[in-house]
């Protein structure tokens, strides 16, 4: 243990957190409408060391980047760390480094940048004395520093995931997060190319400015809300079948707010013929990316990268070292 004024505990620390995916209510849910989110079996870690010197050094898969406690310079690669870095600067008691490895596909994303942040909040708080990590408090200070990354864009849905674990339908107005008690299998497969959210987003709000039409997108946001709310009480009573429909009609709304296209229908479609699947839909915000589905498909030659996950009911974990 050491302390850079004296005062403050100083420890080599692990944290660590789930990626995760959207299952419902992307788009709507920055409008106030509540999501279906769920952490998943792919897990990322933040280990630091302390130094004894006023240096940061980080490393990763990416890269690594120097920089010293009074600078705390930016770095592409690791901006959402060093966004988590800088968030805990009065508490950090000196220089340090900082190991981050993944288990995610960084072609895929799986809610990386929402699971660095919160595993590296959890790793510093915890090497500052911390003892165990307050998901309350990872999701909102992450979810500041993810928007902020993004330039204000972003529901916080997956930073939930990241904090809590598990599948929970999640709001991004109050930050409510409601743990269910299912552990679905899921089936995830990859379009091959991906829209960046932001951009998705922005076209979707240039169709809801279209004269007559923002009472429509309304209505599909009340409309995609509802379907929410039917998967998560189907979820909490246990019955798959359920949730699975709910997700395909959240998938035919999806479809007309225009983020579908033609291979992710190919894909939903081919998941939904699956006789291991009882729903399937995009996950994320559309326009390419991932295909969802609800169990674990028996076909194993869908034609795309496809990846068999679990959903995670451990959230965001912090350990001393020594």
């Amino acid at each position: 243990m050491s302390a850079a004024n004296g005062k403050r505990m100083w420890r080599a620390a692990k944290g660590g957190a789930p990626g995760s995916i959207m299952l419902m209510g992307e788009h709507a849910v920055l409008r106030g409408q509540p999501a279906l989110v769920c952490a998943i079996n792919r897990r990322l870690s933040a280990e630091v060391r302390p130094r004894g010197d006023a240096k940061v050094l980080l490393h990763s898969s990416l890269g690594d980047h120097e920089t010293t406690l009074e600078e705390l310079a930016g770095n592409d690669s690791f901006r959402f760390a060093m966004g988590a870095i800088r968030a805990c600067r009065e508490e950090l008691g000196g220089g340090f480094e900082m190991e981050i490895r993944s288990g995610m596909s960084h072609q895929m994303g799986l809610g990386s940048s929402a699971a660095v942040t919160v595993a590296a909040l959890a790793a510093l708080r915890c090497a500052a004395g911390e003892d165990a990590p307050d998901a309350g408090r990872l999701l909102e200070d992450g979810l500041r520093i993810v928007r902020k990354v993004q330039g204000g864009v972003g529901s916080g849905a997956d930073v939930a995931a990241s904090a809590f674990g598990g599948c929970a339908r999640y709001f991004a107005g109050t930050q409510e997060t409601v743990k269910l008690p299912i552990s679905p299998a899921l089936t995830l497969l990859y379009s091959g190319y991906k829209t960046p959210t932001a951009e998705v987003i922005a076209l979707v709000e240039e169709r809801r400015g279209r004269e007559g039409e923002r009472a429509l997108y309304d209505g599909l946001d009340a409309l995609i809300g509802a379907t929410v709310q039917r998967g998560f009480e189907a979820a909490a009573e246990g019955d798959l079948e359920g949730l699975g429909r709910a997700m395909d009609m959240n998938q035919g709304l999806m479809d007309a707010m225009g983020v579908n296209d033609a291979r992710l229908s190919e894909l939903v479609y081919a998941l939904r013929e699956d006789p291991g699947i009882v729903g399937s839909k995009i996950s994320g915000s559309g326009l390419g990316d991932c295909a969802v589905g609800l169990g674990r498909a028996m076909r194993r030659d869908f034609g795309a990268v496809m990846l068999d996950l679990e959903v995670d009911p451990v959230g965001a974990t912090a350990e001393a070292l020594e």
